[in-house]
């Protein structure tokens, strides 16, 4: 009888456990040094970590800008103009208004005087002293050192003339006129100048007795006179008087104006 023959089971080899790691499909992770430099696969904007980071410069600052030397100039040449101006300019003479050269001629005015003396003196009297002046009412000449006071404007009795003149030496107008009672202007024409004189700057007004109705209102200014006869109305005085007194008032027709825009309300 024919003897059986074994069947040999096969086996598996067994792993050697030697040959670990080197087989074709690594099972082990890769090392942190190749993570790194694989990119990852998170999008498509994902940034690689060898990518140096870059830090925001704040733009430069411009330069400060210098002023030129001519704005300077210019400046400094404003300030002065200005102070000048305001502080040191006399206002010269202006012309008296058509309006009241027009009043003039219808009242029947003497023509201005200008000047009424030739290089009058400008010496100061003794305090209080008298002085005969040879063609009155005074425009020029000596006076007393002390003028009348800015206020009031408006005396009811004569004023010292000595005193009156060194006004007119400081830019002053002075207003005279023959006393109603005397033949001189009207009462209305004497109300109506009183208050134009109380609303006015550096304007006096008084009565003067010896002047005459033919001569009843003289306005005058430094070396400076107008005459008008005692018949002018209150209108025509009123507007020759305020042509007068913006033609001469506070410039330099008299030698001791106000100097600047200023100097009319900071002088005296």
């Amino acid at each position: 009888m024919a003897t059986k023959r074994k069947r040999r089971s096969r086996s598996r080899p067994r792993a050697n456990p030697a040959a670990k790691g080197t087989s074709a499909t690594p099972t082990t992770e890769p090392s942190s040094e190749a993570s790194a430099a694989k990119p990852s696969s998170k999008g498509a904007g994902a940034k690689t970590a060898a990518r140096p980071k870059t830090t925001k410069r704040r733009p430069a600052q411009p330069p400060p800008r210098r002023t030129s030397p001519w704005v300077r100039v210019v400046a400094v040449g404003a300030v002065i103009a200005l102070g000048w101006l305001l502080f040191y300019r006399t206002t010269p003479p202006g012309e008296i208004s058509a309006v009241a050269r027009s009043a003039a001629r219808a009242a029947g005015c003497a023509n201005l005087e200008q000047p009424v003396i030739a290089d009058p003196s400008r010496t100061h009297l003794a305090p209080g002293g008298t002085y005969d002046y040879p063609d009155r009412p005074a425009a020029a000449g000596p006076h007393d050192p002390s003028p009348l006071p800015p206020d009031p404007h408006v005396y009811p009795d004569p004023v010292p003339e000595t005193r009156a003149v060194h006004n007119l030496e400081h830019a002053y107008v002075i207003v005279y006129y023959l006393p109603t009672a005397q033949g001189g202007p009207s009462a209305e024409v004497v109300q109506r100048l009183s208050a134009l004189a109380n609303d006015e700057k550096r304007v006096i007004m008084a009565p003067y007795p010896t002047l005459t109705p033919e001569r009843g209102l003289a306005l005058l200014a430094w070396n400076t006179r107008w005459f008008c006869p005692a018949s002018v109305t209150a209108d025509q005085a009123v507007a020759i008087a305020g042509g007068f007194i913006d033609a001469y008032r506070a410039t330099s027709v008299a030698p001791e104006a106000p100097h600047g825009l200023l100097g009319p309300w900071l002088q005296p």
